[in-house]
């Protein structure tokens, strides 16, 4: 009677009301993120499936080119694409690795294999040549011996020692680096800060699309001064490409995109990369593709 009387029941009935509401966000919160994780299990699911279905097409096709081969030279045992947690399972293999007093071989091997390379592979050695670029890894038994092709490479080198000579940073992601993505119609731009091991996290993403002429008008132009005019859209992009990565505050930065483009740049690495889509979309894929490794098992 007294609240009705001040006119607290109206605001007591009001609160329930919020009370209730309020609960059904939570309700509905707590299922998204329920829906999230699934989804984050679902996406991991299935790329370790693409990962053993891509390594069993790989290993068939190898077959097949022993089967059907003429040359009878030496074969691989195995190629594989790494990425994500097989990425650093390897990783961690091959920095744990000790044996003897130069008693494991690493070699970059950015084209024909030095003289060192081919002894310590011998008849395997052909395979080190077809794997290149690569960093190739050898202990004097033979029980390791693989070629990875690594994102970040170094300069050419071999040498003996008692472990594997390699920089994580070679192989996945570390510190803070950007990746760009150019294509003569679009740039994607993203500033990323990775811990050893763990998933890289994006802190920063830039991206535009340009008026760029894809095929020749059949109205007004000329073909000559269609070539003329397309070229001229496509510097004027690149120097809005360029001016994007002068701003940009990173340890490394990579530039991955159309073959064509990439001399264009100066980076710490670059690699053709088929990124699709609209700019983050293109991103998303170019950066996975970049830091995908390859490896073959000699």
């Amino acid at each position: 009677m007294l609240d009705r009387l001040l006119g607290r029941a109206s605001l007591k009935e009001r609160i329930e009301e919020l009370e209730a509401e309020k609960q059904s966000l939570q309700n509905q919160l707590d299922a998204e993120s329920e829906r999230r994780s699934e989804a984050v299990r679902d996406k991991q699911e299935a790329e370790q499936r693409v990962n053993e279905l891509e390594d069993r097409v790989t290993e068939l096709e190898d077959r097949v080119r022993r089967q059907g081969g003429e040359g009878g030279g030496p074969e691989f045992r195995g190629r594989r694409d790494l990425r994500g947690e097989r990425r650093e399972r390897v990783v961690a293999l091959l920095d744990s690795l000790e044996t003897t007093a130069e008693g494991v071989l690493t070699a970059y091997v950015p084209d024909d294999p030095p003289e060192a390379v081919r002894e310590a592979f011998g008849d395997r050695a052909p395979l080190v040549e077809r794997a290149a670029p690569c960093l190739a890894v050898r202990d004097r038994e033979g029980l390791v011996s693989a070629a990875l092709r690594p994102p970040n490479p170094p300069g050419a080198f071999a040498t003996w020692d008692s472990s594997v000579q390699v920089d994580r940073e070679w192989l996945a992601p570390t510190g803070r680096y950007a990746l760009a993505v150019v294509r003569a119609d679009l740039f994607a731009l993203g500033v990323f800060e990775a811990a050893d091991g763990g998933q890289p996290e994006r802190v920063r993403f830039e991206g535009f699309e340009s008026d760029v002429k894809g095929k020749h008008s059949k109205g007004g132009f000329s073909q000559d001064r269609f070539e003329r005019r397309r070229e001229s859209q496509i510097r004027e992009h690149l120097e809005k490409c360029q001016r994007a990565l002068d701003g940009v505050d990173a340890e490394r930065v990579f530039v991955v995109g159309e073959g064509t483009l990439l001399d264009e740049f100066d980076a710490d690495a670059t690699a053709a990369v088929d990124a699709t889509g609209k700019p983050e979309d293109a991103l998303e894929d170019a950066h996975d593709a970049f830091w995908t490794v390859p490896l073959s098992l000699l």
